[in-house]
């Protein structure tokens, strides 16, 4: 204490800069710890909020996919580099053509070539089967009539004579390729000369269509999703019969269908989407054909009670042909080619964070076999050129489709992040999430999600038949759960009682950063199960919340005071030092 009472200058101000210097770095601590904690709190009420699960059915899914024309190239090779460089650019949907005329071509019920009797399906078998094998699901455009089912074959496109045939057809596609191709699509454009024929367009006959259509689609398979033609942009072009259309406009024909009672006869509603030479955000006007115009036919579906569907655009983007090119072969105007990449993704980015009910782009169109000749505008659609040169629309395409972080929140099992190898069957449930989960009962099958965050339930169905599903996180058996005798992890999904939503944890307590879970259906079952199905409905990231550091800011409070305190005395007992003492 004599050192404090009667110090020299020179220790005074050592001792005063000591405890000064001390308050500072105290007090700097206490605020960088209440900072963090504030910041920390905040971001996972703000900025790392959880996503909540999307309303609309069929809407939490892969945004990006294209037309295709796999049918028309001869060679193998060329549609498997087609399909791999549409995987390699995080497309996962293929819009496909599977011609009537080229299935059942000469009689009614013989799916036969003429020339030597072969089956038609075996080439659209291949088709499927390579979708299946890069991942890629199929929305199969069903159209294009065989001559014996007209009277007047003037017209390819025209729709056949007898619906009911028509309907069969439908039947035996969708039979054929139960649980393999689950999405179809019933005719195309039928507001439009030539795809009605010589007539006029008529929204009522297209509705019966489309009813006889749904419900043979049905028979064949209770979990298929029907999609709705889409209709041609258009503000219509008259018939030479008084009071009717050749071409009809979109908006009246679709309010046409629906007052024939179409809303109750399809699943998803399929809209052509084209920009022409307008940005994504020009806004819709009836008398205007551009992207918007999609939200005037959801006005028309919501107006009939509609609005709970997903809209499905099937074909979608803008056309980048040279400026050289007259007006008059401009038929979808025209964008340079740095607009059609920045129009395509920014159109697909907008509709999916306002449009709830925005679901599949399917973009107009991949790659062509070479029919298409460069004088044509609709050549310069393409994403891949003819000889597989990616166009810049391409490019952005698979920088846009890597973006797809998935953090905390709800993922249905359709979602672009869930990566489900073998078959795995839909089923339609009201009792799902989503109105449907997937599932499988084959050993191997598997689904693999990479997620940030630190815990992750599965969204399950557990039944008297449910099996086992053994569960790798980062490379490695799962922290926490039961291992069988192989030092497999694992969890079972039996219940003697069905259990719809049923949530079981995968991952707890992970640490920060991502980590990339594997389920596998087991060749094992649980003892009591009468089978192995295991069904995957979706997914729950969870993220922890962070502690705020109560205790370290309450001990750098009390330190802080203390040293302030002490700073306090030392001043007082040296101030006369420091203002003109010894």
């Amino acid at each position: 204490m004599g050192l404090i009472r009667n110090p020299g200058r020179g220790a005074a101000l050592v001792r005063l800069s000591i405890m000064g210097a001390l308050v500072i770095v105290l007090g700097l601590l206490l605020a960088s710890t209440v900072w963090r904690g504030a910041s920390a709190l905040g971001r996972a009420s703000g900025g790392n909020a959880e996503r909540p699960p999307r309303d609309v059915p069929q809407t939490d899914v892969n945004p990006y996919g294209a037309n295709f024309f796999l049918s028309r190239e001869v060679e193998q090779w060329k549609r498997e580099r087609t399909l791999r460089m549409a995987s390699e650019a995080g497309i996962g949907w293929v819009k496909q053509q599977f011609p009537w005329a080229e299935l059942e071509p000469e009689r009614k019920g013989e799916y036969l070539q003429a020339a030597n009797k072969a089956s038609t399906w075996t080439k659209y078998d291949e088709i499927v089967a390579l979708c299946e094998s890069f991942g890629l699901r199929i929305v199969a455009r069903l159209d294009l009539p065989p001559a014996w089912t007209r009277q007047d074959n003037s017209l390819p496109s025209a729709p056949p004579d007898n619906l009911e045939d028509y309907g069969d057809f439908v039947y035996e596609f969708v039979k054929h390729y139960r649980g393999r191709v689950q999405y179809v699509q019933i005719w195309n454009e039928p507001n439009i000369y030539p795809e009605w024929g010589n007539r006029a367009v008529d929204p009522a006959e297209y509705t019966e269509m489309l009813r006889i259509a749904y419900r043979r689609a049905r028979e064949a398979d209770p979990n298929v999703y029907v999609l709705s033609a889409p209709l041609a942009y258009t503000l219509g072009e008259p018939h030479p019969e008084p009071g009717k259309w050749r071409s009809m406009n979109d908006l009246e024909y679709l309010q046409g269908m629906y007052e024939a009672g179409a809303g109750q006869w399809f699943d998803i509603y399929s809209a052509n989407a084209f920009g022409l030479d307008r940005a994504p955000e020009d806004p819709p006007d009836p008398a205007v054909l551009n992207f918007q115009r999609v939200l005037l036919q959801r006005e028309v579906m919501v107006r009939y009670g509609d609005g709970g569907k997903a809209v499905w655009f099937n074909e979608y983007g803008w056309n980048a042909a040279p400026a050289s090119f007259t007006p008059e072969a401009l038929v979808w105007k025209r964008v340079s080619e740095a607009e059609q990449a920045e129009y395509t993704v920014r159109g697909i980015e907008m509709a999916r964070s306002e449009w709830p009910w925005a679901g599949v782009f399917l973009i107009w169109y991949f790659r062509q076999v070479g029919s298409i000749p460069d004088t044509s505008a609709e050549y310069y659609f393409r994403m891949v050129d003819p000889d597989f040169t990616p166009r810049p629309v391409y490019l952005a395409v698979q920088r846009a489709a890597r973006q797809n972080l998935v953090g905390p929140g709800h993922y249905e099992e359709t979602h672009a992040a869930v990566k489900a190898q073998g078959r795995w069957a839909n089923t339609i449930d009201p009792a799902a999430s989503g109105l449907a989960y997937m599932h499988s009962d084959t050993a191997g099958n598997s689904v693999t999600l990479t997620f940030q965050g630190s815990r992750l339930d599965l969204i399950t169905r557990r039944h008297s038949g449910a099996g086992r599903l053994l569960v790798v996180v980062d490379g490695h058996a799962a922290p926490g759960l039961p291992a069988d005798a192989q030092g497999r992890s694992y969890v079972d999904l039996y219940s003697p009682d069905v259990q719809a939503g049923a949530r079981v944890t995968l991952v707890r307590e992970a640490t920060p950063g991502q980590h990339t879970v594997t389920i596998t259906v087991a060749e094992e079952a649980p003892a009591a199960s009468a089978g192995r199905d295991c069904a995957v409905d979706a997914f729950q990231v969870l993220s922890a919340v962070p502690e705020f550091p109560v205790w370290r800011t309450v001990v750098l409070t009390a330190a802080l005071a203390a040293a302030g305190w002490l700073t306090w005395v030392t001043w007082r007992r040296v101030r006369w030092v420091l203002l003109g003492g010894r």
